[in-house]
């Protein structure tokens, strides 16, 4: 009887050790689920706690090699999700400025082509090669899994053999060392995982309480795993003085794998300790969501100020200009924008794409209006080339001629066209100019040569004038005056070429009053003759004027008009006469009369006289 209370003992306790088991497994698989979905929301959220914003092209790129040598493919995921659009913008704005440089040089936008540099080929080559690894990776990780799971499965078997064998000699050393290959392999198929890890833990469950005679060994596991984890959470709580938020989130993730996969702990220490570590997470993940509801901010500040540029650059879509002088001003005025664009860091990922589409399609529609504008400068510039290449052959056949008045005049008034033609192509420029001027100075270097020349052969010609003027005058003085010494004197003083302009007006007065002072004292000579010695003078004189055949025609219609008017006062004073032959009393008048006519009449043929001199010039 008494044997037979110490077996019912015995089997009481066992099965309050066996529901003891039961409850430590239950919490351990919730722990373990509670660990697993944490890690799942961190790792969920791992990549938007990075800020690679302020990278530039060359940190992209480093990344993307160390990247391609990374495993974790999640992490590699939520990393590329944010630097590829941070590096297609960067690319796209290098495109756009190589762009603007080409399109302001003269280039047109349908023969711009953008190559990148040695970070887009090193960004690209790696991209793909994650990929092509992703891909592979994730293959085989299926492989990975459907082996794993046979390889479980069959762990069940023998974990199933092990909790129902009677034979006890190292079953716990057995048990451990099933639980190590377990644990040592990797995940399986998704839908099996869960009935997987339900049969593990029920064979757990199972184990222990078929073998409560290794309780003792469990616990003393157990309170191992819970110093493991005592460690794991102070390790956690330094992580809050961290001072990169991505390198503590990057650590915690590791402490999450680590707390996972160790061993249940002591059931009173199970609630504490999972709370010290959560709070220590906690503070990790609060310092995280500060930092990204601040990088929301910031990026909120950005997208306020890139719409507002947005805005500004639509003013240029329309602008429209024929002065080069205004497009290269707005041009400034756009870059400038431009600047400030850059200047201005990364913009919500929802809002990004609709903002720098409206800002770089209208910085892209001015500059194909600009182009435009100026191709067809160009075509009216290579008119202009045609123009004046023209002039500058014209130039060159004129630089030799030796007609220096005539061509002179033609080489101002082509002078004269050049400026009001209007520029030539840059890159011509200097050449046709260069090769005008040296054609057009050529010529008038000879002209100023030559008329250093003519100068001093009329300063020669003005000191003989003025020798034939002396000469006249001391003869006027000697009353030794003669028609024939005149005639010599004057016709010497005409074969003289010409004098400085300067002078010409001066020495021509001295000679005329020499002449007239010389004519005036020829001794034994009448008035008509003087008259008739004086034309012939002027006549002489008109020989020689560049306007000869103007001034005689205009000195022949002054003597025209005076025998006109002699010939009506004749007329007049002859029917007067008749009217004074019937008065008795009238015979002073007729008088009077009879001698003006009379000197009309000589005066009428002196005039007539001076009219046949005219017609024989």
């Amino acid at each position: 009887m008494e044997r037979e209370k110490l077996e019912e003992k015995a089997h009481a306790n066992e099965a309050g050790v066996a529901e003891n088991h039961v409850t430590t497994l239950q919490s351990e698989a919730d722990l373990s689920d509670s660990d697993e979905s944490s890690e799942e929301h961190h790792e969920s959220h791992e990549g938007e706690h990075v800020d690679y914003s302020g990278y530039t092209k060359q940190q992209l790129a480093d990344l993307m090699k160390d990247l391609a040598k990374d495993d974790n493919f999640k992490k590699v995921d939520n990393i590329l999700r944010e630097i590829k659009p941070i590096y297609d913008e960067l690319r796209e704005k290098e495109r756009a400025e190589a762009l603007a440089r080409f399109v302001a040089q003269g280039g047109s936008v349908d023969d711009f082509e953008f190559k990148g540099d040695e970070n887009d080929i090193v960004f690209e080559a790696n991209l793909k090669l994650i990929r092509d690894r992703k891909t592979q990776y994730y293959k085989q990780q299926e492989e990975r899994k459907s082996e794993n799971l046979i390889k479980k499965q069959e762990l069940l078997e023998q974990l199933r053999v092990l909790s129902d064998s009677q034979d006890t000699t190292d079953q716990f050393e057995k048990f451990k060392e099933l639980q190590k290959q377990w644990k040592a392999l990797g995940p399986v198929p998704g839908p099996q995982a869960k009935t997987l890890w339900a049969n593990y833990h029920a064979l757990l469950d199972r184990f222990y309480d078929n073998q409560s005679i290794y309780f003792e060994l469990k616990e003393l596991d157990r309170r191992k795993n819970l110093e493991a984890k005592l460690e794991l959470c102070a390790r956690a709580e330094k992580l809050a003085e961290v001072e990169i938020i991505k390198d503590a989130i990057r650590e915690l993730n590791e402490l999450h794998h680590e707390f996972k996969h160790l061993g249940p702990v002591p059931k009173d220490d199970k609630e504490a300790v999972w709370q010290r570590f959560k709070a220590a997470s906690d503070a990790v993940y609060a310092r995280r969501d500060a930092y990204l509801q601040n990088l929301q901010q910031e990026l909120q500040v950005n997208l306020d100020s890139k719409a507002t540029l947005s805005d500004s650059v639509q003013e240029f879509v329309n602008f429209q200009s024929d002065r080069i002088k205004e497009w290269n001003q707005k041009t400034k005025e756009i870059l400038e924008i431009q600047k400030q664009w850059e200047v201005i860091g990364g913009l919500p990922r929802a809002k990004a794409k609709e903002v720098n589409k409206k800002f770089w399609s209208a910085f892209k529609t001015f500059f194909n209006n600009k182009n435009a504008f100026f191709k067809k400068l160009d075509e009216e510039r290579e008119r202009n080339l045609q123009l004046k290449n023209e002039l500058v052959k014209r130039a060159h056949e004129l630089k030799e001629s030796n007609e220096w008045d005539r061509t002179s005049n033609e080489l101002k008034n082509i002078q004269l066209k050049w400026k009001e033609i209007g520029p030539v192509p840059e890159k011509f420029r200097e050449r046709v100019f260069k090769e005008f001027k040296d054609a057009c100075d050529y010529f008038f270097e000879q002209k100023r040569m030559q008329h250093g020349r003519m100068e001093d052969e009329q300063t020669e010609n003005l000191r003989l004038k003025e020798e034939i003027c002396t000469i006249l005058e001391s003869h006027a003085s000697a009353r030794t005056a003669s028609h024939d010494v005149l005639k010599e004197l004057q016709d010497k003083f005409n074969s003289i070429g010409f004098v400085p302009r300067k002078d010409i007006n001066t020495i021509r007065t001295r000679y005329h009053e020499a002449v007239e002072r010389f004519i005036n004292s020829i001794p034994g000579i009448s008035e008509n003759e003087k008259g008739k010695i004086s034309l012939e003078n002027q006549l002489s004189d008109l020989k020689n004027d560049p306007m000869a055949d103007r001034k005689i025609y205009q000195k022949e219609q002054v003597i025209r008009k005076k025998i006109s008017k002699i010939e009506n006062d004749i007329g007049l004073w002859q029917n007067n006469l008749e009217f004074f032959s019937r008065s008795q009393n009238a015979e002073k008048v007729r008088e009077e009369f009879n001698d003006k006519i009379k000197t009309a009449h000589e005066h009428l043929k002196q005039l007539k006289d001076q009219l046949k001199l005219l017609k024989t010039v």
